[in-house]
C-alpha cells in the first residue's frame, strides 16, 4: 500500500491483501473485509482527515447478538445460511507511516476474560444499530501488546466466533498510555479492518 488515506487503493489493493492474510491465517474458505477505521492520536488531522481517536477503553467490537446481526446487514440475502455454519470476524491492526509508540494497542489473554466481566453496551449509527462488550476490571486479566510495531508487522485476533467449543471467542483490546513512551514520540496512525471469515 502506498496511501492508506486513499479509499479506492484501500478497496482495491488493501482490502485483497487482508482477505488473503485472514485466509491464510484462519484456514477460512472465504474472507469478506466489510469495514475499516483509520485512527490518530493527533486532534488535528483527526479534524483535517475526518479520522477517529485511539480507543482507550476497553471493549470488544461484536457480541453474542452483534456478530450474527453484522452477517444480516451485510449479506440480507444469503445470512440465515451463512450463520448456520462456523464464522468470526476477524480484525487485521498495523501502523501505517511510522513506528506505534504512542497510544500503542493490548490485547487481553481470553483465556483471562470470566464471563462476569463481560458488559453488553448499544451503539447507534445513522443506519443501524450494534452492539459492543466492555468489560468490568478483573485483575486476572492478563494483557499484551507489542512495541514499536512497524508500518509492515500486522496483529491479526478474532473479535467474534460462532462456535461454542471452549475455543478463544472474544478479543478484549484497547489502547493505553504506555508510560514507557519517549518525550516527542511521533503520533499514532493506524488501520484496523473488520472482516467475516467463513468455515
Amino acid at each position: 500500500m502506498k496511501d492508506f488515506y486513499d479509499a479506492e487503493e484501500l478497496r482495491d489493493v488493501y482490502y485483497p491483501e487482508m482477505e488473503r492474510l485472514i485466509a491464510a491465517q484462519s484456514g477460512a474458505v472465504r474472507v469478506h473485509v466489510f469495514d475499516h477505521t483509520l485512527r490518530t492520536s493527533d486532534e488535528a488531522a483527526r479534524e483535517a482527515r475526518q479520522l477517529r481517536e485511539p480507543v482507550l477503553a476497553v471493549h470488544n467490537d461484536y457480541t453474542e447478538w452483534s456478530g450474527p446481526q453484522r452477517v444480516r446487514d451485510i449479506f440480507p440475502d444469503e445470512a440465515e445460511v451463512l450463520i448456520t455454519k462456523r464464522f468470526a470476524i476477524i480484525q487485521v491492526w498495523r501502523a501505517i507511516n511510522k513506528p506505534v509508540e504512542r497510544d500503542p494497542l493490548a490485547i487481553a489473554d481470553a483465556r483471562s476474560l470470566e464471563e462476569s466481566d463481560f458488559i453488553p453496551a448499544e451503539r447507534r449509527f445513522p443506519n443501524r444499530v450494534g452492539e459492543i462488550y466492555q468489560f468490568r476490571h478483573n485483575p486476572a486479566h492478563r494483557w499484551y501488546h507489542f512495541p514499536r510495531m512497524h508500518r509492515d508487522e500486522a496483529l491479526v485476533f478474532k473479535v467474534y466466533d460462532s462456535t461454542k467449543d471452549g475455543r478463544a471467542r472474544w478479543g478484549a483490546h484497547s489502547a493505553f498510555a504506555d508510560p514507557a513512551t519517549p518525550a516527542g514520540a511521533p503520533t499514532r496512525e493506524s488501520i484496523e479492518i473488520r472482516a467475516f471469515a467463513f468455515f
